[in-house]
């Protein structure tokens, strides 16, 4: 048997496997649901059984996402399509767009790249770090886990340019079988253009094909007839209908055939169908009787015909170019024609479609739009929101998820990084020490809830399976403020740094307001998720920012509740110092924001949404929303900024 080998396939004799720890997912938001669908999926629950499908949107590594999926879907996966990486240096960049002030209304319009976060980054050196080798080892575990996924009928489609194809078909081969490969599809992706150094001009990806049986689902496609072929072979035009049509022969290419020899309109011949079935095709006006007398023909409408058998070249699809309607101004975008000819070829409707590198979104709107249910994930925060923008400029798009692993994943982690002892307070005394050293603080002993010091202000860690609520702000303000004194050399105000994972909804300005009251300074800031990845850490890529801070004004009217954003502040520590001189009116931060009318504390439903496309560029500042019903209601805001970050406010409201 021939095999490829790469440097770390193998050690201590055997290959390495993939990451096999199956996480539960956490739903973070449930988007497009109606109140009658909330209310089934709560029922169905609380009965005990399962709830609607819904499509997931997952933010997250792929390294994770896809063991996590086995345990529910594994053979139940219809059709895989990846677009991996190709070594391009910018899978993980996108460029944002700073929308007009509005203050002014003049077309300031302005964009800018956003550089791959810390965890991308960290991604792409896991992908390409030690070269060829690095990328092999990594697309061989993820094609392990989804050919796992696969279903017996099911089909997966691996794009990929000339960089690396070959090398990926041998891995891909080595799992899948060779004669599991059904084609190498070649589609023409760019115009050709004159180089000034001596090769010929790349204008093709290759897409290859596999199956994982013999029992694949396969609908045959069709490309249209080209225009000259149309004029020379379906000349004729219909003077009622205006279709066109090309003359078939009537005669049957068999003579002897004595049942179908008679004579029709004056002519005897042996005819291609039964005396009756020519009465109909001749009652529905589909043959044609030459003027000067002759053989009558068949008349064969272009409209009927399904086109030109597809074949393994594509050439007919161009690439999404800027002035594309779909155009999500994401550097590896791929068209929706190309996901729709894959998807209507090996799949139908109601079958699961998965795409672990889903970037703009392209296979979840497609598998969308063509009815298909579909499992999507990507690492990049801002490939989510593209994404969840996309669908929801779909009519009528079906309620789907967005989900990630969450406190799981840091669970995962922290009970390898610190199995050792077996007593769980020491245990979490050296995760809290671990997070005081990233974040450059010193660690203090003899309190409950402050655990360290730096630059005058004190630090509390939060946990890593639950978030910071307003009870513990309480708690670290209260033990913060004891600590300090209340002599006359007191300070009249303590400084306190929370640092947590997460952060309940409710925190926001109120929790600020609560300490201030007790004297206390709060600043929140989120322990990023980079703290996860060792070599992030070895490097010192961990970097600590501040939330961003929400007001929303509230007006009621009898049940009418309307909501206005008022402001929106964003700390300056990740943003660009050009992006920051281009902002002059706080809502050209906010590309999104949602409400969910009627949170109940199991995840945020986007029940309104206003967004910026690159078709309406304009933000509604405004929402309402009449309730039916009299009572007290917890309506909360999420707004997701121009460098796809979210950031969430919690209003109380009552209605008499």
């Amino acid at each position: 048997m021939t095999e490829l080998i790469w440097e770390g396939k193998y050690k201590e004799g055997k290959k390495v496997a993939p990451v096999r720890i199956a996480l539960p997912f956490q739903t973070i938001e449930t988007v497009n649901e109606s109140a009658q669908e909330r209310q089934r999926s709560l029922d169905l629950f609380a009965s005990g059984c399962e709830p609607e499908w819904r499509n997931r949107l997952i933010w997250g590594d792929k390294k994770y996402v896809l063991p996590s999926l086995l345990p529910e879907f594994a053979g139940k996966v219809n059709l895989i399509y990846i677009d991996p990486p190709f070594d391009t240096g910018a899978d993980f960049s996108f460029t944002a767009t700073i929308p007009d002030n509005p203050m002014t209304g003049e077309d300031e319009t302005t964009s800018f790249v956003k550089e791959p976060s810390i965890m991308e980054q960290k991604a792409y050196r896991d992908t390409w770090g030690r070269g060829l080798d690095s990328y092999l080892q990594w697309l061989y575990e993820a094609v392990l886990l989804l050919h796992e996924l696969l279903s017996e009928s099911g089909s997966i489609y691996v794009h990929l340019d000339w960089h690396v194809g070959h090398y990926a078909k041998c891995v891909i081969d080595e799992v899948f079988g060779r004669e599991r490969l059904l084609n190498e599809i070649i589609w023409k992706r760019a115009t050709p253009r004159a180089h000034a150094y001596s090769r010929f001009g790349a204008t093709h990806d290759s897409i290859f094909f596999y199956g994982k049986s013999d029992a694949g689902t396969w609908n045959a496609q069709y490309a249209a007839h080209s225009e000259g072929y149309i004029q020379k072979y379906y000349r004729y035009v219909d003077e009622k209908s205006g279709r066109r049509y090309s003359l078939d022969s009537l005669i049957n290419p068999n003579p002897d055939r004595p049942t179908l020899t008679y004579e029709w309109k004056g002519v005897t011949k042996v005819w291609r169908y039964t005396r009756e079935r020519m009465k109909q095709l001749d009652a529905g006006g589909r043959i044609h009787y030459p003027s000067g007398g002759g053989v009558p023909r068949y008349k064969r409408y272009l409209d009927e015909m399904e086109g030109v058998p597809l074949t393994s070249v594509w050439v007919d699809i161009p690439p999404v170019n800027s002035q594309a309607s779909e155009d999500t101004r994401y550097a590896t975008q791929k068209p929706e024609a190309l996901l729709e000819r894959i998807i209507k070829a090996s799949s139908n409707e109601g079958d699961l479609v998965l795409d672990c590198f889903v970037g703009s979104g392209t296979a979840a709107a497609v598998a969308e739009k063509l009815t298909r249910r579909w499992i999507v994930c990507d690492l990049g925060r801002f490939a989510i929101h593209t994404t969840r923008k996309r669908l929801l400029g779909i009519p009528n798009v079906r309620p789907f998820v967005v989900q990630n692993l969450g406190k799981y994943e840091r669970q995962a982690w922290q009970a390898a990084e610190f199995a050792e002892p077996d007593d769980a307070r020491e245990r979490e005394g050296r995760y809290r020490k671990f997070i005081l050293d990233l974040y450059h603080a010193n660690p203090i002993s003899g309190y409950t809830w402050v655990h360290g010091t730096k630059s005058g202000r004190m630090v509390h860690i939060g946990a890593v399976d639950a978030p910071v609520t307003l009870s513990d702000v309480k708690a670290v303000a209260a033990e913060v403020w004891k600590s300090v004194g209340k002599g006359k050399d007191a300070p009249r105000t303590a400084g306190v740094d929370i640092l947590g994972w997460e952060f309940a909804l409710e925190l926001n300005e109120l929790a600020k307001q609560v300490a201030a009251e007790a004297h206390v300074d709060v600043a929140f800031k989120k322990i990023p998720r980079e703290v996860l990845e060792k070599r992030a850490v070895e490097q010192g890529d961990i970097k600590f920012f501040e939330l961003a801070a929400l007001s929303v004004k509230v007006k009621q009217k009898a049940r009418e509740i309307t909501l206005k954003l008022d402001d929106f502040v964003v700390p300056p520590d990740d943003v660009p110092e050009d992006v920051r001189k281009a902002i002059k009116h706080w809502s050209q931060w906010i590309d999104y924001w949602a409400v969910d009318w009627d949170y109940k504390e199991d995840t945020f439903h986007n029940q309104w949404q206003s967004y910026r496309t690159r078709k309406n560029p304009d933000l509604e500042r405004e929402a309402a929303h009449t309730y039916q019903e009299k009572g007290k209601y917890t309506v909360v805001v999420k707004v997701i900024d121009i460098l796809g970050n979210d950031t969430t406010k919690t209003v109380l409201v009552e209605v008499k």
